[in-house]
């Protein structure tokens, strides 16, 4: 015998962007457009025991990589490793539709 019962249980509708405060603008059947800074750190580090977690919009989330791409070739710039731009830098995944 199978017994029944309603439950309320709470689901993210939306997420602001933690830099611009805009909505990460859900998309129908899919929820919001999100991308997450995340960072946990373990012993030995400065911040052991420390996490983090920042939620990005696409445009934030794009100029943060940008900034981050820049901070490497400022870096690597007069090093004896020579600098090479990468346009996929940080990306682990394409899925694209072919028609």
């Amino acid at each position: 015998m199978k017994i029944m019962t309603k439950q309320e249980v709470d689901v993210v509708s939306d997420i602001h962007c933690d830099v611009c405060e805009e909505s990460c603008s859900p998309v129908e059947g899919y929820g919001p457009q999100v991308g997450t800074l995340s960072a946990r750190w373990g012993y030995g580090s400065t911040h052991d025991g420390e996490s983090y977690e920042v939620h990005l919009c696409e445009s934030c989330f794009f100029q943060a990589l940008a900034n981050l791409q820049e901070q490497r070739r400022s870096h690597l710039m007069f090093s004896e490793q020579s600098y090479e731009p990468n346009p996929g830098f940080g990306r682990i995944e394409t899925c694209k539709e072919t028609i």
